[in-house]
């Protein structure tokens, strides 16, 4: 074989290196594969790395919107309960007044009782219910022993036979345990 023949161009049949008149650029025309999918999967690139960080800005955004709608809850949190307690506050004011004023003791106590069971009906309503607690079993999940005294009968034993404390629930949970006196 030649010299000439060794540096021949396999795809267009020309010596790229010694042969100045043959068209040199016929190879350009064809598309480039390589460098357009280079281009495509760095343009993908960009558009996953766009989307990134927006989804990140958007999350960011979203966790410092919920931990100031939550200290704002936190911070009004029991304001429902405030207010409708103070037509309760309202109606004490009324009764320290009368009991300045007045000295029908009949009368004084119809009106703190009227109070009192305002107080009830409002907590009521918000979902605090008094624990029944006397002459029941002694539970350790809803109540604390302050003492223990002998039971008058033996029916009573491990009974709670007495109330220091009242226990509540709010909504059916157990928000404070009942102090009683248990019979042994």
């Amino acid at each position: 074989m030649t010299e000439n023949a060794e540096n021949m161009d396999t795809t267009n049949g020309f010596d790229i290196n010694t042969d100045e008149n043959a068209a040199g650029t016929s190879h350009l025309n064809e598309p480039l594969t390589e460098e357009s999918e280079m281009e495509k999967i760095e343009a993908e690139l960009k558009e996953q790395k766009d989307k990134y960080l927006r989804l990140m800005a958007e999350f960011d955004n979203f966790r410092r919107r919920t931990a100031k709608e939550r200290l704002e809850l936190i911070q009004t949190a029991g304001k429902d309960v405030i207010v409708s307690l103070l037509d309760v506050l309202d109606d004490c004011d009324r009764a320290e007044k009368q009991l300045q004023t007045s000295d029908d003791i009949a009368l004084q106590k119809e009106g703190i009782q009227l109070v009192f069971n305002k107080l009830r009906s409002t907590m009521q309503q918000k979902g605090v219910k008094a624990m029944e607690s006397i002459q029941t079993d002694f539970d350790v999940e809803k109540h604390e022993a302050i003492t223990e005294i002998p039971a008058p009968s033996d029916n009573l034993k491990g009974k709670v036979l007495d109330e220091v404390v009242k226990g509540y629930y709010l909504n059916d949970k157990l928000i404070r345990f009942a102090k009683v006196v248990v019979g042994k």
